[in-house]
């Protein structure tokens, strides 16, 4: 597979209004990138892209992230089998932040905890602030066990 080169970064001009992909990675070499439902628009996670992860997802048309907490890449569903396709890939104004509308193969599920959004808890706010998280998703679409085994997640702690 030839190596995809990003445009250098040259002005505002450039990166706000041409057609360049100049992509600005923070401090830490990462950008944040949403993900959601293409049919539906849900908001499914937030993940991470380095310039490896971000290659690899245009390369391959499937989601590839970077963990902060393993500190690896790692291929969306190459574990779980819960590959997100890219339907379409959408850079922000500044190009620092992606947004990624996909298909979730299987039971549409990509949160490792089980549920189809890593967004399944809702947090009270105004005159319910202070009250406990409250669960959106009334249940888990896959066994995490099952497919990920007992080890703790170090996303988790």
């Amino acid at each position: 597979m030839t190596q995809l080169h990003f445009q250098p970064r040259t002005t505002v001009e450039q990166v706000e209004e041409s057609t360049d992909l100049a992509p600005k990675f923070g401090e830490d070499g990462l950008m944040p990138c949403i993900t959601t439902d293409a049919t539906t628009g849900e908001v499914l996670m937030l993940g991470w892209m380095n310039a490896e992860a971000f290659r690899l997802t245009i390369q391959t048309g499937e989601a590839h992230y970077f963990s902060r907490a393993r500190q690896v890449l790692w291929h969306k569903g190459a574990t779980s089998g819960l590959v997100q396709t890219v339907v379409e890939a959408r850079i922000d104004d500044d190009q620092d932040a992606l947004w990624l509308r996909v298909d979730v193969t299987g039971s549409g599920a990509s949160c490792h905890v089980g549920y189809r959004s890593c967004f399944y808890r809702a947090v009270p706010h105004g005159a319910e602030a202070g009250m406990p998280l409250t669960f959106v998703e009334a249940r888990k679409t896959f066994d995490p066990v099952a497919v990920y085994g007992d080890a703790p997640n170090p996303t988790q702690l």
